[in-house]
C-alpha cells in the first residue's frame, strides 16, 4: 500500500482547514440528491468534484490505485475528517431553525475521474424531518470564500423518484454587490476577510425543497 505524503495532504486540507484564506482559490463542483423514504428528508446525498489543481496532490498520492484500494479509503477519510470540522460545509434550514446533522456520515468515499478527486458521502440529519406540505433551504459554502462551491446547473440538485411528483426544488444563485466582488478579489491567498462579514454565505448558492 502506497504511504500518503504528508506534505501532500497537507496542501489539500489546508483548503478545508485554513483560517487565513478566501476569495477564491480552489474551486468544487457539487451534486446533491435528496435522502428519503418517500415521506421524510433523513439526508443529502453529495458528490464534491475537486477542480485539477485541487486534486494533484490527492491523485498523486493515489498514484494507479484501483478503485476500492486501500489508499482511497485512507485518503477519503482524512479529508471527511475535516469536512466534519466545518459541519460538512453546509447549513440547512426549516421555518427559521437551523437542522441539526449526524456527526458522522452513514457513507462515503473517493474516487478518480480523469484528471479529479472526487468526495461522495452522506450527510445524515440528526431526526428524519416530515416532508409533506413543508419547505426547506440548504446552502454548501466555504465561509472564507477560499473555495468556491457551486451547482453548474439547476439540475445537479435531484430528487429522487419517490418524490418527483410531491416535491419540487429550485436553485437561487445570489448576486453580490460589485463593493463584494471587488473585495473578494483583491484577497491573496495570506488573507481572510473578517469573519463577521460571512464573505462565503454572500457567494453561496440557496436550493430550495418544497412539498405539497
Amino acid at each position: 500500500m502506497q504511504i500518503v505524503k504528508h506534505s501532500a495532504m497537507a496542501v489539500f486540507l489546508a483548503v478545508f482547514t485554513s483560517a487565513v484564506s478566501a476569495h477564491p482559490h480552489s474551486f468544487i463542483s457539487l451534486k446533491t440528491e435528496i435522502v428519503s423514504d418517500g415521506t421524510q428528508l433523513s439526508g443529502l446525498k453529495m458528490r464534491w468534484t475537486m477542480d485539477e489543481i485541487t486534486s494533484a496532490d490527492l491523485l498523486y498520492d493515489a498514484g494507479n490505485a484501483k478503485p476500492g484500494d486501500e489508499i482511497w479509503k485512507k485518503l477519503a477519510a482524512e479529508v471527511m475528517a475535516n469536512v466534519l470540522g466545518q459541519h460538512y460545509f453546509t447549513e440547512f434550514w426549516h421555518n427559521g431553525q437551523k437542522v441539526k446533522f449526524l456527526n458522522r456520515p452513514t457513507e462515503y468515499g473517493m474516487s478518480r475521474e480523469g484528471h479529479q478527486a472526487v468526495l461522495t458521502f452522506v450527510l445524515p440529519l440528526a431526526h428524519p424531518q416530515p416532508l409533506a406540505g413543508q419547505t426547506y433551504t440548504f446552502s454548501t459554502f466555504d465561509p472564507t470564500y477560499y473555495v468556491d462551491m457551486r451547482y453548474a446547473e439547476d439540475g445537479d440538485v435531484q430528487l429522487p423518484a419517490s418524490l418527483q411528483k410531491a416535491c419540487k426544488l429550485a436553485v437561487r444563485t445570489p448576486k453580490p454587490s460589485d463593493e463584494t466582488l471587488n473585495f473578494a478579489l483583491s484577497l491573496d491567498k495570506a488573507d481572510a476577510p473578517p469573519e463577521d462579514m460571512e464573505l462565503g454565505k454572500q457567494f453561496a448558492q440557496e436550493v430550495t425543497l418544497q412539498c405539497q
